[in-house]
């Protein structure tokens, strides 16, 4: 998800995405285990949309 996309989604739509994306890095990191993938860059990309939306629900909590 981009920037923009995150700041307009609500907290419970953010909630599950933040789960989906989660499972789906996990996947990856064992798919990745098994036999490399053929763009490793995933595992990057997956990892900070899971910090972003992390850092997105963090800062609704201190508001």
């Amino acid at each position: 998800m981009k920037q923009a996309e995150i700041q307009e989604a609500s907290t419970t739509k953010l909630q599950e995405k933040l789960a989906e994306s989660r499972k789906a890095y996990t996947d990856l990191q064992m798919a990745h285990a098994i036999s490399p993938l053929e763009n490793p860059i995933q595992l990057r990309m997956q990892r900070r949309s899971i910090a972003r939306i992390q850092t997105e629900l963090t800062k609704r909590e201190v508001q």
